[in-house]
């Protein structure tokens, strides 16, 4: 049976040696409680480093830690005190970090750092390989690891592995910038599946690979050798209920039940009633703009001093990386900026600013974002940030305002919030008076929306949907593999042709026959393609089908004249030896209920997108989303809808901005399987380049000769090249 392997940095477990007494408890995270689930089934592995470096870890102790990890389903990675130094606060976070945040002039591109990172990478590859049998699938996580999949791929060739990167990927101006970047993608690449927490960041990935590394890419498919990689989204949500029900919890303690935080929070809403709690819980760390924010909350008491002793800022500051200097000197700002904030603003009954630099218990936490009227979460950089949805799970009664950094990955889930520039002060001053301004019925139309989103995607179904997506591409990884026509297979081809008693052919048009033209209505064809056609037609025990989507009236005033036989619009009409088009098939179905699901993940998926039900057909609208990020989600939408409605009497339509699924009982597959079932043909041929041939070569007999056009995946068993080959194919067959 197959298990689960997942591989981070650090293992979801807390590890204390005192007094020779070993402890260990799971610990609780973003990442452990979404891949709780994943980690359980099947007995599945979780490998990483335990926090202990081989210094810290006395030999007689290291049965006892196996043993202890193993009872958890974990397996450790040696590190010594040298591995961290390079591979953790140097290469990761003196380099990587930095540099996926956009903070160019903090990375440090040291060769030392970079060799230790391949070495600790190359230890976790190795661990990995130890443990994994050929059935197992491999998660690996983060920027930490990012040469792994390929050292892994390269001992295990046929291994299924994933990636997820949960931080920014940045643009390939910046990341070209990176000494090292080839090996970086490259290492990547050896995943099968690649996954980013926004649309933006897999964009930027794919440019990089296809400037830097000269590799075909085809919407969000990699071609590399004979695999294909694919690469998406997958917004990472929090464990809703976990937040939604703690804060119920705790805003039903009363008296001395409640933490000692809620009673003081409690004491201050009661000695100063209306004053509003503005509350901001970050990492510290550079890109969450937190000496900006503070700034930025100066310039608001300074624009709108009505508001003084009307509101408080509550910084918490979690310490981060303590060690690397640019931390140490942002620590140094930040106690400085609210040093003289409070020394030059506070009243005798109040203080602008209180600031927490530590961590606190979860329970505290809660008390945080129930009693605080507005989050303000303003990161520079942030490749999610989960706070914000923390917030909003947290508001039972929907109150509540939301200030988020567009420049937060979570921003493109959150429309609902007021988005702001984190380098804009002018805004933020304007945002947070429309925050304390705010209507209650405002605030909780927009709270209503954010957390049926959130509950809906929440961290389990992001795990989900990665396992999946991955399970899913190693199934395909089979399929969609064809062999490329070269000399030898062609004169196989045209040899098992002539010997042939009885042929039939379908070629599609576009892309296939005549090259792709801005008006379609130039696409027309030549002088060679005429005699080529021409040839084949006439040729003895040969039937020749034009089988296309263009619609019957542009192919009657090309083909009519010429007798051709012909299939248009995916199979709705035909014509034979120069007759009128007549319809091949009657328009039926009842298959609504099995689409719609399917569109609603979509939805989900897909920010600003939505359904229009109709009483025979479902459109899929997508106007309001990213360009990009729509079209390529259609794209996505598209190939799945086609394997789904295979045996359906459905169709896909793209209009514009909107993909209609509409009974049609037609497609290229049954109109190419009802032609062979007319005579006994002992040679089938079948060549075409998009999605819509697929049917065809999914539904034709096993012995055709299917044939895909261009390097994309394919039910085909062979590919050519481009128009120009499939002409020298044909060529062959009509001995010109």
């Amino acid at each position: 049976m197959s298990r689960t392997i997942i591989i981070s940095n650090r293992l979801p477990v807390q590890l204390k040696i005192d007094n020779g007494e070993l402890s260990a408890q799971p610990s609780v995270g973003g990442l452990a409680t979404g891949l709780k689930s994943v980690h359980r089934e099947g007995n599945g592995l979780w490998i990483g480093w335990s926090g202990l470096t081989q210094e810290d870890t006395p030999k007689a102790m290291e049965s006892k830690i196996d043993q202890a990890l193993a009872e958890l389903n974990c397996a450790r990675v040696d590190l010594n005190a040298e591995d961290i130094e390079g591979f953790y606060y140097g290469f990761s976070n003196r380099t990587i970090w930095p540099l996926f945040h956009y903070f160019l002039e903090y990375s440090e591109f040291e060769l030392n750092f970079w060799e230790v990172y391949k070495s600790v990478n190359q230890k976790f590859a190795d661990a990995i390989i130890e443990a994994a049998n050929d059935d197992d699938i491999i998660w690996v996580h983060d920027y930490q690891l990012m040469l792994v999949p390929q050292m892994v791929k390269e001992k295990k060739p046929d291994a299924t592995i994933g990636f997820f990167l949960h931080i920014p990927f940045p643009s390939y101006e910046i990341f070209r910038t990176l000494p090292w970047r080839e090996e970086v993608l490259e290492g990547l690449l050896g995943a099968d599946l690649i996954g980013f927490h926004t649309y933006d960041y897999e964009r930027h990935f794919l440019s990089s690979v296809r400037r830097l590394l000269g590799l075909e890419v085809s919407f969000n498919e990699v071609y590399l050798d004979n695999r294909v990689i694919k690469v998406d989204s997958y917004p990472m949500g929090i464990d809703y209920v976990k937040f939604h029900d703690a804060a119920k919890q705790s805003l039903q303690l009363s008296g001395a039940d409640r933490t000692d935080l809620q009673m003081k929070l409690d004491e201050h809403k009661k000695s100063a009633p209306g004053t509003k709690l503005i509350v901001s819980i970050d990492r510290l760390d550079y890109s969450k703009g937190i000496a900006s924010r503070i700034k930025a909350f100066e310039y608001f008491l300074t624009q709108n001093p009505e508001y003084k002793e009307k509101v408080r800022l509550i910084i918490l500051a979690v310490p981060s990386r303590s060690n690397v200097p640019q931390y140490q000197l942002l620590k140094k700002e930040i106690d400085e900026l609210i040093g003289r904030i409070n020394g030059e603003l506070s009243t005798v009954n109040w203080t602008p600013i209180w600031y927490f630099y530590r961590s606190l218990p979860f329970e505290n936490l809660i008390d945080l974002y129930t009693s605080s009227d507005i989050a303000w979460l303003t990161p520079i950089r942030d490749g999610m940030n989960l706070v914000a949805k923390e917030y909003i799970a947290c508001r039972i009664d929907k109150s509540g305002v939301l200030i988020l950094s567009e420049m937060a990955g979570s921003a493109n889930e959150m429309s609902e919030a007021l988005l702001i520039n984190p380098n804009n002060f002018e805004q933020q001053a304007q945002a947070l008076k429309q925050a304390i301004t705010m209507p209650l019925e405002e605030q909780q139309e927009r709270n209503s929306l954010l957390q049926k989103r959130l509950s809906r995607y929440n961290v389990e179904t992001w795990a989900n949907d990665f396992m999946t997506a991955l399970q899913e591409q190693q199934q395909e990884e089979n399929v969609y593999v064809s062999q490329k026509i070269n000399k030898s297979l062609l004169e196989t081809l045209v040899a098992n042709y002539d010997a042939a008693k009885k042929r039939i052919l379908f070629l599609d048009y576009d892309g296939t026959l005549s090259g792709f033209h801005k008006d379609p209505q130039k696409a027309s064809p030549d002088e060679e393609l005429y005699q080529l056609l021409d040839t084949l037609h006439h040729q003895e025990n040969t039937t020749l089908f034009l089988i296309s989507g263009r619609d019957k009236e542009t192919f009657t005033k090309w083909f009519l004249p010429k007798k051709y036989n012909m299939i248009v619009e995916h199979g709705v009409w035909i014509s034979r030896g120069g007759e009128d088009f007549t319809l091949l098939e009657q328009v039926k179905g009842d298959w609504m209920e099995k689409i719609r699901p399917v569109l609603e993940s979509w939805v989900d998926r897909t920010p600003g997108s939505f359904i229009e039900e109709k009483n025979y057909s479902l459109a899929w609208h997508y106007r309001n989303t990213d360009p990009d990020f729509g079209e390529k989600r259609a794209t996505q939408l598209n190939t799945v809808l086609t394997g789904l409605i295979g045996n359906d009497d459905i169709s896909v339509l793209n209009g514009n901005k909107v993909m209609e699924v509409k009974s049609s009982n037609v497609n290229k597959g049954r109109a190419s399987v009802r032609m062979v079932a007319e005579g006994d043909y002992d040679y089938i041929f079948a060549i075409g380049d998009d999605w819509t041939d697929e049917f065809m070569f999914q539904e034709l007999p096993e012995q055709a000769v299917t044939v895909k056009v261009g390097l994309k995946k394919t039910h085909a068993k062979y590919h050519v090249e481009g128009t120009k080959k499939v002409r020298e194919v044909l060529k062959r067959f009509a001995k010109m």
